[in-house]
């Protein structure tokens, strides 16, 4: 599925949709270029889990624990991932295999332990489009 956004409002309400629309145990990837839009569209989704804490990028701690929506939420970011095994350390597979819904940005970084099923979401701009245009792509793996 191909979604054609043209501001933040737009793109933070897909991510709210499928917010609303996750099941337990639900893993999104998300890719994207800096400056995208994935952290509106991370904000959409956990304001769909009923999430009411603000929400920020997990940067430097690599994930970030939202417990108090209709779901857990789990915000990974493993843009300073060195190894795979760093995600071992902090217990990856218990949040992605668990009760809630992980969302893990630069998750191309970290293909070979993804799970075999999850959804893929690829924002990207396109500038001859407009300076808000975003092309987002949903796929189930």
């Amino acid at each position: 599925m191909i979604i054609e956004t043209n501001s933040e409002k737009e793109t933070y309400n897909l991510g709210f949709r499928l917010g609303k629309e996750a099941e337990s145990g639900q893993v999104y990837t998300l890719v994207g270029d800096l400056g995208v839009g994935k952290t509106v569209f991370t904000k959409g989704l956990a304001a769909g889990l009923e999430i009411e804490e603000p929400v920020s990028s997990p940067t430097f701690t690599i994930v970030q624990i939202y417990e108090e929506g209709r779901l857990p939420f789990y915000h990974f970011d493993v843009y300073r991932i060195g190894d795979v095994e760093e995600m071992d350390e902090i217990g990856y597979e218990d949040y992605i295999y668990g009760e809630g819904v992980s969302l893990i940005e630069w998750a191309n970084l970290i293909e070979e332990i993804l799970p075999e099923h999850y959804t893929e979401v690829k924002i990207e701009k396109d500038l001859e489009k407009g300076f808000d245009y975003r092309r987002i792509s949903i796929c189930e793996y």
